[in-house]
């Protein structure tokens, strides 16, 4: 038969769990009584039936032993009464909070599982800029690319050189186009480290689309994007960060080949919930670790040649993008810095 819920009890949002009702008379208090009235009449039946001391002495002694053989025992059986109500008081109370704290935690696994971040307004509209953006360097890519095949094929071969000490043989036998591209700018550089802000970011697009002409930048580009498309999936985003800055020598220390303590600084990210994900994510995802370890290489050689020439001014600006953020946060999960 099922037992009859509670009308008392009211259901809360993690399931029921009020506190005990301290009022009516249980079975232990019953058992109390019937024990104290079954004492209460053996010890008037003995002490009736005794009768008086006949000797006449000795009335104090008896009177406090009387005392103390009637109520002692049942002050005994209520303290017993009440040290049982209490223990089961106690259980219903550990039930009951076990019966939360289970609730909380398939509540909280349950939340992680059918975790959307398109349903928050903010995140649904970063996540379409960041889509336009992507479709729209995509397209501009394209485009260059389509350009900068087409421009040898309108042009007549070049005739052979007759002198060996001519560069033209070298360029006829397929100098690429990469090698013959002026370097990148430090500013452009940087620019493009820091991705386009919005999908109108015409600045920010011309940057990139020079930063995609040089190979080495480019492969840093891909991986950063890669790892940067990753973490938003667990609502991470470089701009919600604000790491502590680290100084300029910090920065030349770890292009130098300098790790651990040393460059701890670089470290700088302190969003305890960012950190907790990413290294979740690091331990259970083999995607994301390999693309978060190929992303920390890829910064590392990149930033390495880039300390060489670079001011102190632009090293900081480098550090102030959401490329660098993004290394300081997967430096720190991945040990870098320790």
């Amino acid at each position: 038969m099922a037992e009859k819920p509670d009308p008392q009890s009211r259901p809360t949002p993690l399931g029921i769990y009020d506190k005990p009702d301290a009022g009516g008379v249980t079975g232990i208090e019953i058992a109390a009584l019937v024990l104290t009235a079954i004492w209460l009449v053996g010890s008037a039946a003995y002490f009736i039936l005794a009768g008086d001391d006949p000797a006449g002495t000795g009335e104090g002694l008896r009177f406090l032993i009387t005392m103390l053989a009637v109520f002692m025992p049942i002050a005994m059986i209520w303290v017993a009464a009440t040290a049982a109500r209490s223990s089961k008081v106690m259980r219903e109370e550990s039930q009951r909070l076990q019966t939360a704290i289970d609730a909380i935690r398939q509540a909280y696994i349950a939340q992680n599982q059918g975790r959307n971040v398109a349903d928050e307004p903010s995140v649904a509209r970063k996540l379409d800029e960041i889509a336009a953006a992507t479709r729209k360097t995509e397209t501009a890519l394209a485009t260059f690319q389509s350009r900068r095949d087409a421009a040898p094929a309108a042009k007549p071969a070049a005739p052979p050189a007759t002198d060996n000490s001519s560069d033209q043989p070298a360029l006829a036998l397929g100098t690429s186009a990469e090698d013959m591209a002026p370097p990148l700018a430090t500013e452009d550089f940087i620019r493009a480290l820091n991705f386009p802000e919005t999908a109108e970011d015409e600045e920010g697009f011309a940057a990139l689309r020079k930063a995609m002409r040089d190979r080495e930048t480019a492969k840093l580009v891909q991986a950063a994007q890669d790892i940067l498309t990753l973490l938003s999936q667990d609502g991470i985003y470089m701009d919600d960060l604000r790491p502590d800055r680290a100084r300029p020598e910090v920065w030349r220390q770890f292009a130098s080949g300098a790790r651990g303590r040393a460059v701890a600084p670089l470290g700088g990210v302190r969003d305890r919930s960012s950190l907790a994900l990413s290294a979740g994510r690091m331990k259970q995802d083999p995607i994301f670790r390999d693309a978060a370890h190929h992303f920390l290489r890829r910064f590392d050689k990149t930033v390495s040649a880039f300390a060489e020439t670079a001011t102190d001014s632009d090293i900081s600006a480098l550090s102030d993008t959401r490329t660098a953020r993004a290394f300081m946060l997967l430096g720190r999960v991945a040990g870098t810095f320790d």
